[in-house]
């Protein structure tokens, strides 16, 4: 039974397993590695840490759905699953859809009337009569017997290619909804730790689409299939289909017992095969084995691993030994059933009230019908999992829409003199501490202005408000007399260059890595438009040394790609920012990773970029930000100091305290006397 790793529930009930059974099941040779590690190291709690349980996550949802699911629930929402896969299968291929409904109705009818043919072909065989005369009148018949088959066979691999052409179109259908959806929604939807973990489950239910319609397919199929086995036993004799339906009751039972007894085990093991998965994937990484190794971490990891390993395997051991108790019980009274079932064929011969090829072909009407509902089950069990996955989906569909800003005609300007933030307050989703508390800065253009503070004082908060990235919950955020919560937010993006604290590596050529900037100006500036940006970041002398210059592939996790260090993919990020040549710059801790005399380079750079546009540095080095026109310091969202590095110099306060204590790193001075105005307004 397949795990998903992306998801969090309950703990299963291991380390949960009984003791008995646990030593039963884990026989075996102890794990690699330091065995004095002990059993308290491998405390759940110890080793990964106290999960909180979230009523309102997708998964538990899901989770609490699953456990009041029976059989009843299951057929009172089968209407609104098959509408559903239905509407999906539609949407994705209606061509294709209606050729598949077409070939299994053909299908079925086929089926059914091979099942009659049995039964005229036997009923001449079974004649009185010379042989040869009996097997010549039965020619037609047999003839139709092998058609139908033929016809089925043909069938069923045009219902192959149909499904291998329906389920790719089903996912890209699926995927690319979800993807445009999330590409658009708002930056500050990703700082809600529930719109992400709906999210998580909202990915599992995009596959579970294609899945949905495979498994509403099959039900489909098999009730074909039931029907004409049941107009078969019908026309044979009215009795014999109520005593089908009597027969496969038990097995319908036993299948829908062992299919929700794993699935209760699957959402139980969750976390611990999530817990597998990370440790497994830990193991093999390239970025983890230095550590693995020179912390000695290998037994440890390989003993915890085993830990989990045996768990798992014991739970399923036990769900195992559930699943065939109920199978025993369905199986021996179908089977009770279904010598009811013969020993009634056997009465109805011994009547002379149905004669015996009648009685041949009931019973493969009957092998036929038992066949089809025990599909039919194990589909329609796997069907309402998927429907309750794919719920998942359509409902962070509809949440992310509904974050999407929306659009407006007005447009930020495009070249601003100003900005200006009034007042502004913000706090994260799901937190009750403000990250800013009524601030007010000023920028304007042929300046750089710079923030300072302690981690967590605002800086990069109010770098994303100014940028239009979020919205503040009260104040005005003005691009000259602008206010931006009247304007197209594409506009405020289409304007802003970012120099990011953490960076992506695309997995893509050098060039695209720094075309990505403004990828449309590959378009209209050509490929070489790259090249003035990285020179002047000196992202040029990174890439002259690559094997194939800016069409080396970037993306280590393939054979032709080439890892760079983080300073060099700095210096790539940088170029980003220039080639997007916007009005107004945020540069974003730009030189974490750069050696001295790349930094010195960069801050010239930024000191240039300043001149015609408006600049935003923020950064803990201070020495950087001693040319910056403005510098604004921060502390736990406030602004509690303003003016020019010689002014913040002149008067006590956090700005002095920080530079003095980053300057006796490289110079000796005497220890600093305490400001007791430190961190008071200004």
């Amino acid at each position: 039974m397949d795990g998903n790793p992306d998801v969090i529930s309950a703990p299963p009930a291991q380390r949960g397993i009984p003791n008995s059974e646990r030593d039963e099941e884990t026989s075996g040779p102890p794990p690699a590695g330091p065995s004095a590690s002990g059993a308290a190291l491998h405390d759940p709690v110890l080793t990964y840490g106290k999960e909180d349980e979230d009523s309102t996550g997708a998964w538990t949802k899901h989770k609490k759905t699953m456990e009041r699911t029976g059989v009843r629930t299951m057929a009172r929402r089968l209407p609104g699953l098959l509408g559903l896969s239905w509407s999906l299968a539609w949407e994705a291929d209606r061509a294709g859809l209606l050729a598949l409904v077409t070939v299994r109705v053909v299908s079925g009818l086929a089926e059914a009337a091979g099942l009659l043919a049995v039964a005229g072909a036997l009923t001449e065989l079974l004649r009185e009569g010379p042989t040869p005369d009996r097997i010549r009148e039965a020619l037609p018949a047999l003839a139709l017997v092998a058609a139908a088959g033929v016809v089925r066979v043909g069938l069923a691999l045009l219902e192959r290619l149909l499904r291998s052409r329906f389920g790719p179109r089903i996912d890209r259908v699926c995927m690319v909804r979800l993807l445009d959806v999330a590409t658009r929604t708002s930056v500050m939807a990703f700082d809600d730790p529930r719109f992400v973990d709906d999210l998580d489950a909202a990915e599992r239910g995009a596959a579970g689409g294609r899945q949905l319609v495979d498994n509403t397919a099959d039900v489909f199929t098999s009730a074909v299939r039931m029907a004409a086995a049941g107009g078969v036993l019908s026309v044979l004799h009215p009795l014999l289909l109520p005593l089908l339906v009597l027969s496969i009751l038990p097995d319908g039972w036993a299948t829908a017992r062992s299919a929700r007894l794993a699935y209760a085990s699957w959402l139980g093991t969750i976390r611990q095969v999530r817990r597998q998965y990370m440790l497994r994937y830990r193991m093999i990484d390239r970025d983890c084995a230095a550590e693995i190794r020179s912390f000695g971490l290998g037994g440890f990891l390989l003993e915890e691993y085993t830990l989990l390993a045996r768990g798992y395997e014991a739970e399923q051991l036990r769900v195992g030994r559930g699943q065939v108790r109920y199978r025993l019980i369905g199986e021996t009274v179908a089977g009770l059933a279904l010598g009811a079932v013969y020993g009634t064929l056997v009465l109805l011969l011994n009547a002379g009230v149905m004669p015996l090829a009648a009685a041949g072909t009931a019973v493969l009407a009957i092998r036929n019908g038992r066949s089809a509902l025990g599909t039919a089950l194990t589909s329609l069990n796997d069907a309402y999992e998927n429907f309750l996955y794919f719920g998942e989906y359509r409902a962070w569909i509809e949440e992310a829409a509904r974050r999407i800003p929306t659009q407006r005609a007005a447009a930020a300007p495009a070249s601003p003199a100003v900005i200006r933030v009034d007042d502004a307050t913000y706090s994260y989703p799901h937190t009750g501490t403000a990250a800013l508390r009524g601030v007010s800065v000023e920028l304007r253009r042929g300046q750089v202005v710079a923030f300072v503070g302690a981690n967590g004082s605002g800086k990069s908060t109010l770098a994303k408000i100014l940028a239009g990235l979020y919205l503040p919950d009260s104040g005005t955020v003005r691009w000259d007399d602008v206010d931006l919560a009247g304007v197209d937010p594409d506009s405020v993006r289409e304007r802003v260059g970012l120099i990011p604290q953490s960076y992506t590596h695309w997995p893509m050529s050098a060039r695209l890595n720094i075309a990505v900037g403004r990828v449309g100006r590959l378009v209209t500036d050509g490929p070489d438009s790259v090249i003035p940006a990285a020179r002047t970041t000196g992202a040029d002398e990174v890439i002259d040394k690559l094997p194939h210059g800016y069409d080396t592939s970037l993306a280590r996790q393939y054979n032709s790609g080439h890892d760079l260090s983080g300073g060099q993919w700095q210096r790539i990020a940088c170029a980003r920012a220039v080639y997007r040549d916007a009005p107004f710059l945020i540069a974003d801790e730009p030189s974490a990773a750069l050696d001295a005399r790349a930094e010195q380079t960069l801050f010239s750079l930024i000191q240039q970029l300043g001149r015609d546009r408006i600049v935003l540095l923020i950064t803990h080095r201070l020495a950087s930000v001693r040319t910056a026109d403005r510098i604004y310091v921060l502390d736990e969202g406030l602004v509690v100091d303003e003016g020019t590095h010689a002014e913040l110099m002149s008067r006590p306060g956090i700005y002095r305290d920080l530079f003095t204590l980053q300057a006796r790193q490289f110079v000796d001075t005497p220890d600093p006397a305490p400001s007791p105005a430190a961190g008071a307004p200004a």
